[in-house]
């Protein structure tokens, strides 16, 4: 298989300008930590996007509008 060459950032579709800050207290850090270690995630934020952005769509698929409820 052949190796894929990066696409060079100025050429980008979706370039992450927008910086999100959250705070995680001592027993979600510790979940969030053993998880990463146990499952051997190379990145974690791109873990915690990732997840995060499932979540919401999920969510905003559950609750589309239908035209009979």
């Amino acid at each position: 298989m052949a190796k894929k060459t990066p696409i060079p950032v100025s050429k980008r579709n979706s370039l992450r300008t927008h910086r999100q800050i959250f705070t995680l207290n001592d027993e979600e850090n510790k979940a969030l930590n053993r998880y990463i270690a146990k499952y051997k995630v190379q990145n974690k934020s791109k873990f915690i996007r990732e997840t995060l952005m499932l979540a919401i769509i999920k969510k905003l698929e559950e609750d589309h509008p239908t035209l009979f409820d």
